[in-house]
Order: structure tokens, then C-alpha cells, then sequence
């Protein structure tokens, strides 16, 4: 089955131009044919064209669903843009694949990268979500400055994994499952000791990811299925 992105479908009754090119350009959609949409806000959306246009493809909606939550905590992983922002782009396809919330991209000390335009990554953000037929977004937070970011609220466990010297417990052995948590993964030059000082003061929890070194966007993977594993062991 495709999914088609439409965020204003419950209101407008029209897709987007780029979906609109794809469903009628390359699926050979006509008129009276069924497709299925989603907000991205949580409903899904069964459809029958009633306007075959390659740039605002009209329908009408003959059923509205909306999807149970797939997960029970609020997860969010703010984390430090790489050089590379291949590698920042495939952690928030797979992160989006697996269930997030929100995504925040974190200006460090040790940040290789002060600026990221974050169009691309939340189109990706949108093609994992129909890839993986769920029908939210995951939030995407602008580049944020460290000590700001720190500061903002959260109501649920708060960690930073680090690398520098200190006491730290794995994240598997501290995260109580069933929590809304969020978690800082640093840049590939780590947290300064500095932002860890700030960090902690500011209620977060220092952890490790074991003993192995990770890249940034697989040590934020691997934070982000941890969370997931032990919450579904919880269910059982």
C-alpha cells in the first residue's frame, strides 16, 4: 500500500503538488480510484479521487481513522549535528522508522557544524513515516544552543551520554521503563566537561552506551531502541 502526505487533507481535500505528480504521474491514478492519506498528525484517510490533476490531485475522504499510539512514552533525542550530514539525515530516517518523537539538533562547543537546514531532513522525516506506515512526524527542532536547550523543561527522565571521566551508569540498567525520557548524544568531539557540568545541574542523569565507542548517529540510534526494548519488555 502507498501512503500519501497530506497535512491540511482533513480541511483542504487536495494533495500537494509533489504527491499530486506522484499519484497521478507515476501511479496512473484516475478518477474513482481509492488511495490512502495521512496528516502526519496521527489519522490515516481512505480516499477516492475525484480530480485527476498532476498538480493539486482533488478527493474525496470516504474513511477517517485514527492510529493508536504505537509506543506509550514521549522519546526525544537531541543530538549534535555531524560533519557529515549524511549521517545526521540516516539517523533521522531510522529513528522516525523505529518511533519518536521529536528530534533536536544541538549546537555544542565541540559542533563541526553551527548552521543545518533542517527542509531536507524533515522531508525525510515524512518519507520514513509513510515507509513505515505511521501517521505522525516526528517533531524536528531547529539548531539550539546547548546551554539554552538545557534549560527548557521536560517532564519525564533526563540524560546525557558522554564519554569524558565520571561516574555514569548504563542507560539499560537506569532508565525506568514506562518514563517519557530525552537524551543528549554530543558531537563526535563529546560534550565539553563544561556542558556536562551544565547538564547535570540542570537535572540530567550522565549515562554510558556501553563500552565500545560509537559515532554520534549510532550511539543515538542504539539510546533510542534501547528505550524501545525495554518499554516492550514492560508491556509483556
Amino acid at each position: 500500500m502507498f501512503l500519501f502526505y497530506a497535512p491540511d487533507i482533513a480541511t483542504g481535500f487536495t494533495l500537494p503538488e509533489t504527491e499530486s505528480q506522484h499519484c497521478v504521474r507515476v501511479l496512473r491514478k484516475q478518477i474513482g480510484d481509492l488511495i490512502d492519506i495521512t496528516d502526519g498528525q496521527g489519522h490515516f484517510y481512505k480516499a477516492e479521487i475525484t480530480d485527476a490533476h498532476p498538480k493539486h490531485c482533488a478527493v474525496n475522504i470516504v474513511e477517517t481513522r485514527l492510529q493508536p499510539p504505537l509506543w506509550h512514552t514521549r522519546i526525544e533525542i537531541a543530538i549534535a549535528p555531524t560533519k557529515n550530514l549524511d549521517r545526521i539525515e540516516w539517523f533521522a530516517e531510522k529513528a522516525t522508522e523505529i518511533g519518536i518523537d521529536k528530534i533536536t539538533l544541538l549546537k555544542t562547543h565541540h559542533s563541526e557544524r553551527k548552521d543545518v537546514k533542517v527542509d531536507r531532513i524533515h522531508k525525510i522525516l515524512i518519507a520514513a513515516m509513510k515507509q513505515s506506515m505511521k501517521a505522525r512526524v516526528p517533531e524536528l527542532q531547529e539548531m539550539t544552543a546547548f546551554k539554552h536547550f538545557v534549560k527548557q523543561p521536560f517532564d519525564g527522565q533526563k540524560y546525557i551520554a558522554h564519554c569524558n571521566s565520571g561516574d555514569k551508569q548504563l542507560l539499560s540498567t537506569i532508565y525506568t521503563k514506562g518514563d517519557n525520557t530525552l537524551i543528549l548524544i554530543g558531537p563526535e568531539g563529546d560534550f565539553s566537561d563544561d556542558e556536562v557540568a551544565e547538564a547535570i545541574k540542570n537535572g540530567f542523569q550522565p549515562i554510558s552506551l556501553g563500552e565500545s565507542r560509537l559515532r554520534t548517529e549510532t550511539a543515538a540510534l542504539y539510546a533510542l531502541q534501547t528505550v524501545h526494548i525495554i518499554n516492550q519488555l514492560f508491556a509483556q
